[in-house]
């Protein structure tokens, strides 16, 4: 009769922080693949994102969550909410930090949302020296959590750490997804965050909080994505000069598809989506 293995641990990890502190490039440095789309626009992440980190004896479930903020519309109380309810489902938060940014009371005020033993993570230290490193972590101690530690989701620097530290702290329990599944997003979202991503790195900046996408028909190859923006005048911006800005975000968001699939992008003027629950929840948020 054979030997039981070693107890498996595992649980959910939430990243919790300001917007812009590099949450969802942790979690796709931790994962060793993007499973969250980027930008450097606050509120790029709008959902909480699932990412499943399978290592010998342990599985992490990742939760990247919306960037806390001062909200200005109905959507941005959602984020909130969304993002603030990820710290009270989990058995470790992260609470995330940005190395280039002075730590002040909107830092504070999320720190007071998380419990005691959540794991400080200051990010981008690469962009910083070790003097305002060091003065980083001085003024994040004052929130007396319970672990600290600098890394950068850039480079992977301190990164295999602080995820050696994690597993250390989840309890014993199930493997909560199959071995082979990296995220729980569902492919039609995944699209329409894709298509989302490389918008918000074309467009001004007064459009990134305007747009939202969502794919409305699925038969493959070809793929229908709707792009919603609240304003006329936002609709040309994004179509671009005789369709210049679609297409290339169409060539954009194919690099990182399936082959042969056929991206049909369409904008559509819903006025002030982000202040209309009725659009909020057609849209998922």
């Amino acid at each position: 009769m054979s030997e039981a293995g070693p107890p498996l641990r595992s649980g959910f990890v939430s990243l919790i922080g300001r917007p812009n502190v590099g949450k969802s490039t942790l979690l796709n440095r931790m994962l060793g693949q993007k499973v969250s789309i980027v930008s450097d626009k606050p509120q790029t992440t709008r959902h909480q994102i699932r990412g499943v980190l399978n290592r010998p004896g342990a599985q992490l479930v990742f939760v990247d969550t919306p960037g806390i903020h001062k909200p200005r519309t109905l959507m941005g109380e959602r984020l909130n909410s969304t993002a603030i309810e990820a710290a009270s489902e989990v058995d470790v938060v992260c609470l995330v930090l940005d190395a280039t940014a002075p730590v002040g009371r909107g830092d504070a005020w999320v720190a007071e949302r998380v419990p005691a033993n959540a794991v400080v993570v200051l990010n981008k230290i690469d962009r910083a020296d070790r003097d305002a490193v060091m003065e980083q972590l001085a003024r994040a101690a004052e929130f007396e959590r319970a672990s600290y530690f600098p890394v950068s989701a850039r480079t992977g620097r301190g990164v295999d750490a602080l995820v050696d530290h994690l597993i250390g702290l989840l309890p014993e329990g199930p493997r909560w997804y199959p071995e082979g599944m990296a995220s729980d997003v569902e492919e039609a979202m995944w699209v329409a965050e894709l298509v989302r991503e490389k918008l918000l790195a074309l467009t001004r900046d007064e459009l990134p909080h305007s747009i939202a996408c969502r794919v409305t028909e699925w038969e493959w190859p070809r793929v229908r994505v709707e792009i919603i923006v609240e304003r006329d005048s936002q609709k040309g911006i994004v179509i671009g000069r005789r369709g210049s800005v679609l297409k290339q975000v169409g060539t954009e968001a194919r690099r990182e598809l399936p082959a042969g699939i056929f991206l049909d992008l369409h904008v559509v003027v819903d006025r002030d989506w982000q202040r209309r629950p009725r659009s909020l929840d057609r849209l998922g948020y």
